[in-house]
């Protein structure tokens, strides 16, 4: 049974690699590329999350006397 479950989970891991390293016919990337070329956007969003989240926990605290 274990050697059967791990076969499954080996073959499961195989295919999504598979999947994302393949490239697309029309433009020739990966979905591996796509994330590569979209996190640096990625990360400065989340750097105005965090700022606007600080922001809004600042005003909290002077609101509450913290």
């Amino acid at each position: 049974m274990g050697f059967i479950k791990t076969a499954v989970i080996g073959a499961a891991l195989y295919a999504g690699f598979k999947y994302i390293t393949k490239k697309d016919p029309v433009t020739g990337k990966s979905v591996v590329d796509d994330i590569k070329d979209k996190a640096p956007e990625w990360m400065e969003k989340a750097k105005d999350y965090k700022s606007e989240f600080e922001t809004r926990t600042s005003y909290a605290k002077d609101d509450l006397g913290i």
